[in-house]
């Protein structure tokens, strides 16, 4: 009796453990002073070329890179090809980089890559699949690894929103199973992409559901961020370098601009 109450325990309480040990490591990750890393709020291409507003900051981001990988789990199979050809001519115009997409590949070759290359971009889609495809390929450690050595991110949409510690406000339908809400854990907030801004219409909406999200999770911090808006980690320090993005807490919102540094995010949660 005393063997199976044991047993009992323990299959009740290593996973927990092991989750807390997971996001313990994700957020010691997150305010190192190496890691470098940029999300988007979204609708940040002009045809086949990032946006003009985007650029300089992309070009400092990724400067010195030479071979990107594509993450583009959140696309579609039938338009991946097209998507990786598009991204192709942005990265090749932004930075004559060369950019692949990990979708031509087996799970090892997938982890070959992400292993192999100089930045990584995690593009946008449904959120919930690329989550699912990072726990069902094992790549969120393989991409959290190479972050913490360095390696710059970009994530836009669904690829923000993995960056960030758990998948808490998300625009999307949970269109697919996940193994948790956890996410990568390489940036220090909860994302909320596309958010809209003050003059739209569904401003007061989100912001009333964010709200509504911190008085069930006090604890975390919710960064939304408009179309073709950049929030970056670098050098242990959060900042805003284009656009137009919010910090909400509980019971508190600040609005930020281009050249706003973010302290919260890196701050001890309350």
């Amino acid at each position: 009796m005393r063997n199976l109450s044991v047993s009992l325990l323990r299959r009740c309480l290593l996973p927990l453990v092991v989750g807390f040990l997971g996001l313990l490591a994700a957020a010691r990750a997150a305010t190192a002073p190496l890691p470098s890393v940029m999300v988007s709020g979204g609708t940040m291409m002009n045809g086949d070329h990032f946006a003009d507003s985007n650029l300089p900051a992309l070009r400092e981001h990724f400067a010195g890179c030479h071979r990107i990988a594509m993450v583009l789990h959140a696309t579609p199979a039938k338009d991946l090809d097209h998507m990786e050809q598009r991204l192709q001519k942005a990265f090749e115009h932004l930075l004559g980089a060369k950019a692949e997409s990990l979708h031509h590949y087996d799970a090892a070759g997938q982890r070959a890559l992400l292993e192999s290359v100089d930045g990584i971009f995690v593009g946008g889609g449904e959120t919930f699949v690329l989550l699912a495809e990072l726990y069902r390929l094992d790549q969120l450690s393989v991409i959290r690894a190479r972050v913490a050595a360095g390696i710059p991110y970009l994530g836009t949409s669904a690829g923000a929103n993995v960056a960030g510690l758990v998948i808490g406000t998300t625009n999307d339908f949970p269109v697919a199973e996940i193994p948790s809400r956890r996410a990568l854990g390489i940036f220090p907030a909860v994302i909320n992409p596309h958010h809209p801004l003050p003059a739209e219409a569904e401003f007061r909406g989100r912001a009333g559901k964010i709200g509504y999200y911190l008085k069930f999770n006090p604890k975390d911090r919710v960064l939304g961020i408009g179309n073709a808006s950049l929030v970056r980690l670098h050098g242990g320090q959060v900042k805003v370098v284009a656009g137009a993005a919010w910090l909400y807490q509980a019971g508190r919102t600040r609005e930020l601009h281009p050249g706003d540094s973010v302290p919260e995010l890196l701050a001890p949660a309350p």
